[in-house]
């Protein structure tokens, strides 16, 4: 069978959920969408429910599809309902709501349900994605208690740049939504992945960790509390096919590279149909047989080359690490021009095995 495979460390996944625990002292929702980050949500939840307080995910297809795998713990639908159909389920498998629109108020207040919702009022502070405008927040949440739908409120907002630890604007944010809020008698929720590593002062009564989880930084610079996070995934293959070139011949499409000397090049079951980023240049790391060297030549559809040169005991079959504890991902998505969220969500056809139970 072809060697590509991503290793799933259900141990560094708890250690990431209970470092975001540690350093803010706060509950935190577990954010597993997007299939966890291509990190298979099912089996992340089923080993963070024991002790999460909660999941997040995008949409109503992620969370039926938690219910149906028997996750009963809480899930948070982060961008609300689409239609105001979708009340009725959420009402049903006793899910938390995002309200973020006028609208879906409106669609709150005109429906029957037989049990009140958990709505996570949002606030737009200052991404303009989306949220509530400040100037109606207030309004907006004494028409959901007077609704008679609603049972529970929490404020939340959304960081911007939280993930540039010298910029003002996070701060800006964070005056904006006390401002909004003065008076209003409920928890909240401000934190994500980076307000949790790296902006300790602001208050929240609920974080939401999401890169952070999964082991990567969602800084681009050193950061000390990202420095103790616990990759989780590990993307694997192994060398298929081994030449030797003299100085001067070209590898792969485009003969974007040419060796510049004689050179050993190793080819890699591992390609961007996988989700390895195309864009990935000549120099992007990777582990052979335990020794760092680097990738070489343009990323084919299925194969990647990697040079050999000093990696003599390298040979077909030997072991490969595309990223993970060795090749951080990060790192893999900078030389890509990309970020690691991106990278995590785009695998595809690589299956995921779990280990750590």
């Amino acid at each position: 069978m072809r060697p590509a495979r991503a290793l799933i460390d259900l141990q560094a996944l708890r250690h990431n959920y209970r470092l975001a625990r540690e350093l803010t002292g706060a509950k935190a929702l577990a954010v597993v969408k997007a299939d966890a980050y291509g990190h298979g949500a099912v089996r992340c939840a089923l080993a963070l429910e024991p002790e999460a307080d909660g999941f997040a995910v995008a949409c109503i297809e992620e969370a039926l599809e938690l219910r149906a795998a028997g996750i009963k713990a809480p899930v948070l639908l982060l961008e609300g309902f689409f239609e105001a159909s979708e009340l009725a389920l959420i009402a049903e498998h006793d899910l938390w709501c995002v309200v973020h629109s006028l609208w879906q108020l409106e669609a709150i207040e005109k429906i029957s349900v037989h049990k009140p919702l958990t709505v996570w009022l949002k606030m737009d502070t200052g991404m303009h994605r989306v949220g509530v405008h400040p100037k109606d927040y207030r309004d907006a949440y004494q028409r959901l208690l007077a609704s008679g739908k609603v049972s529970r409120i929490v404020l939340m907002s959304h960081f911007a740049r939280a993930d540039e630890l010298d910029a003002a604007a996070t701060e800006q944010q964070v005056a904006v939504f006390e401002a909004a809020r003065q008076g209003l008698a409920a928890e909240c929720s401000l934190r994500n992945s980076p307000a949790v590593l790296g902006w300790p002062s602001i208050k929240s009564d609920w974080v939401r960790p999401g890169i952070m989880l999964y082991g990567a930084s969602p800084f681009e610079v050193a950061q000390a509390e990202a420095a103790r996070l616990q990759p989780v995934m590990t993307l694997q293959s192994r060398i298929i096919s081994v030449r030797e070139l003299p100085a001067g011949e070209p590898v792969g499409y485009g003969a974007k590279f040419v060796s510049p000397r004689p050179t050993r090049v190793g080819v890699v079951a591992m390609g961007y149909a996988d989700g390895y980023p195309r864009q990935a240049p000549t120099g992007t790391p990777v582990v052979v047989a335990g020794k760092r060297t680097q990738l070489i030549g343009r990323v084919s559809m299925d194969m990647l080359c990697v040079d050999l040169t000093e990696v003599p005991e390298a040979t077909v079959g030997s072991p490969v690490e595309l990223w993970g504890k060795q090749v951080l991902a990060s790192d893999v998505a900078m030389q890509a021009g990309t970020i690691p969220y991106q990278i995590f969500c785009n695998l595809k056809r690589v299956p995921l095995d779990y280990i750590g139970e």
